[in-house]
């Protein structure tokens, strides 16, 4: 008996939708990194893309426990001298608030062409409406 290794085609991929109204930021990205990167799935191997596709809603309402909300910064580098930039937590969530949440699920997967492909399958939305209704998601609840 040989043991049975899963390829791209055997592989059936399914769509989960996260709710991050109310939900701490990193507890809800440990989740979805989880799912994106197969870790939940029986057939998981760390050099194959085993994941689901996880779409996160209200994304705006996403929160951060004790002071991290005043205290948190987002550094960029634009690659000029000078041109390193922050921005504070409360800020970029007004202003871009899907963007917490891709940097905090994608900090938590592999640096690679496989983590890459990853986060290709993560789709973050501000409000509750999102346009992946043909894949028919499924709600998935965090405790």
């Amino acid at each position: 008996m040989s043991t049975f290794v899963p390829s791209g085609k055997d592989i059936a991929r399914k769509w989960y939708v996260l709710d991050a109204d109310g939900q701490t930021l990193g507890r809800l990205a440990t989740k979805a990194a989880n799912v994106l990167s197969g870790k939940l799935n029986p057939q998981y191997v760390p050099y194959i893309d085993t994941g689901d596709h996880v779409i996160v809603i209200n994304a705006d309402k996403v929160r951060l426990t004790g002071l991290k909300s005043q205290s948190k910064l987002y550094r960029r580098y634009t690659g000029f001298p000078g041109g390193l930039r922050e921005e504070s937590f409360t800020r970029l969530l007004s202003r871009k608030p899907e963007k917490i949440l891709e940097e905090a699920i994608k900090g938590m997967l592999p640096k690679t062409k496989l983590g890459r492909a990853m986060g290709s399958k993560l789709k973050v939305y501000r409000g509750d409406k999102h346009p992946h209704q043909a894949q028919q998601p499924v709600d998935m609840k965090i405790a």
